[in-house]
C-alpha cells in the first residue's frame, strides 16, 4: 500500500513526500492562475529506469560524460513540480505557487506559455512501455488534491505534453492509459 499524499497547509507542497528544490523555477506571472495539469513521461537514459538521473537533470547536476545521451541535455534548465517513479515514490521539486520549467514552447486552448499557468507531473517511463499501477494510484491521488486546491483544473484541462507541444513532444506516449486515468478523475 502506498503512503497517502496530502497538501501541506499552505497548498504549496505535498506533505509526506520527498522535497528537493530545483533551481529551474521562477515566479508565475499570476500565482492565482493555475488552470492546467500537464502529464509527462521521462526516463534517463531513454527506456532505463532508476539511477537518479532525472533528479540530477532537475537539480543541474547531471554529468554529461556519464552517458552519451546526457551530453545533449546536461545543463538544460528543466524541472517539474512532481516526479513519480516506477514504484510510486513521489518527489516534489518546485512549489506549486512557482513556475516549473517543464512545458517549453507550448500552447493550450489559444494560450501560449503553458508553464505560466500549469502544474507539471513527470512519470518515470517512456512512450511505448506501460506505466505502473503504483504510478497511476499516486497520479490520481495528487490530481484530486490539485483539483480541490485549484478548481480550474477540470478534467478537460488535464493533458499530456504531447497535447500542448504537438510535433515537438510525444510524452507520456501511447502507453499511457488516458481512459483508465480519466475514469478516476472528476
Amino acid at each position: 500500500m502506498l503512503k497517502p499524499v496530502k497538501l501541506e497547509q499552505n497548498g504549496d507542497w505535498l506533505a509526506g513526500v520527498r522535497h528537493r528544490l530545483s533551481p529551474n523555477r521562477d515566479d508565475r506571472p499570476d500565482p492565482g492562475d493555475i488552470s492546467l495539469l500537464v502529464i509527462h513521461g521521462i526516463s534517463l537514459p531513454p527506456k532505463r529506469y532508476g539511477g537518479g538521473y532525472v533528479e540530477q537533470l532537475f537539480l543541474n547536476t547531471l554529468d554529461p560524460d556519464e552517458h552519451p545521451y546526457f551530453a545533449d541535455i546536461a545543463g538544460k534548465p528543466v524541472s517539474a513540480h512532481v516526479f513519480i517513479d516506477r514504484q510510486g515514490k513521489v518527489t516534489q521539486y518546485v512549489p506549486f505557487s512557482q513556475r516549473a520549467w517543464h512545458a517549453g514552447q507550448s500552447g493550450f486552448q489559444g494560450r501560449s506559455c503553458c508553464n505560466d499557468y500549469s502544474i507539471g507531473i513527470e512519470l518515470e517511463g517512456c512512450d511505448d512501455q506501460p506505466y505502473t499501477s503504483d504510478q497511476y494510484e499516486q497520479l490520481v491521488a495528487i490530481t484530486r488534491l490539485l483539483q480541490a486546491q485549484w478548481p480550474a483544473i477540470e478534467k478537460q484541462h488535464i493533458v499530456g505534453h504531447c497535447h500542448i507541444a504537438p510535433g515537438r513532444k510525444t510524452d507520456p506516449g501511447p502507453a499511457f492509459d488516458w481512459d483508465y486515468y480519466y475514469s478516476f478523475i472528476a
